[in-house]
């Protein structure tokens, strides 16, 4: 069953939205995504238990599962590629939890050795947080968040069209793109049985990102089209895999009333 919105799947904003701007913000990610270090994101979706249960037994990898199962030896290994070693106190190992709304983020050293070693499948390996965000519940909420000094420099264009949409603030604003022949696995954000949709907007300004809807009971995918959209992200959702590169931008704050009347 998908939640959807307002008694639909998801909603296109296209007829909502100025987007005459895309091309220009299109060119500016192109261009600095050359010049920035980028994160990887995802990883872990099955062992935070957001998978469907359908597909909890596909063959990628989940750090979480990984990190668990090493051994100490391997663990010392983890341990001395984090940003601080000295945060992680190995006699807890099986205390703390590591990586995304965890305990211990995880570094980009450790990803990559994670990736490397073990054959952890990172679907998002380009991310970037223009307005970063600790926590997931927090992400709409703009209290203390600034737009990031690479996100000034390398994206201001960006940062114009994302102030530009009908927010009443911004909280949390990451680019998400997916390499050749990736895939999204497919998760939730949430559940729709106990949260109401998380108020965000996505942008493709490319229009390829093929994300979709996966409907658990019948299994089957809902494709979500279009350059800007709003979906239940407490819906199961996944990316469909291209053999080119492939983004988008995710603005969560809350939405203006007017735009929230428009979309009912």
């Amino acid at each position: 069953m998908i939640t959807g919105i307002f008694g639909k799947p998801y909603l296109r904003l296209e007829e909502h939205l100025d987007l005459s701007a895309l091309p220009a913000v299109h060119e500016e990610i192109c261009l600095a995504l050359t010049k920035i270090p980028v994160d990887y994101t995802g990883g872990s979706h099955r062992s935070m238990g957001i998978v469907p249960p359908s597909l909890e037994g596909e063959p990628w990898v989940d750090y979480g599962e990984v990190i668990a199962a090493m051994t100490d030896a391997e663990f010392a290994t983890f341990r001395e590629l984090s940003d601080d070693p000295r945060g992680i106190d190995p006699a807890r190992r099986h205390e703390l939890t590591f990586g995304e709304e965890r305990d211990v983020p995880l570094s980009r050293r450790q990803m990559l050795w994670l990736e490397a070693r073990f054959g952890v499948y990172f679907p998002w390996k380009v991310y970037v947080e223009l307005m970063p965000n600790r926590w997931w519940g927090d992400k709409a909420d703009p209290e203390g968040k600034v737009w990031s000094r690479t996100a000034r420099a390398f994206f201001p264009k960006t940062i114009a069209f994302a102030e530009s949409l009908p927010f009443v603030a911004v909280g949390r604003c990451n680019i998400m793109g997916l390499h050749a022949n990736d895939f999204g696995t497919v998760h939730r954000d949430a559940d729709p049985a106990t949260e109401a949709p998380a108020p965000f907007i996505t942008i493709a300004p490319a229009g390829n990102k093929r994300l979709f809807l996966w409907d658990e009971d019948t299994r089957t995918k809902h494709p979500v089209e279009g350059r800007a959209y709003w979906f239940n992200d407490g819906d199961y959702h996944g990316v469909d895999p291209d053999p080119f590169f492939r983004y988008s931008i995710r603005i969560d704050g809350d939405l203006r009333p007017e735009l929230l009347e428009a979309l009912q």
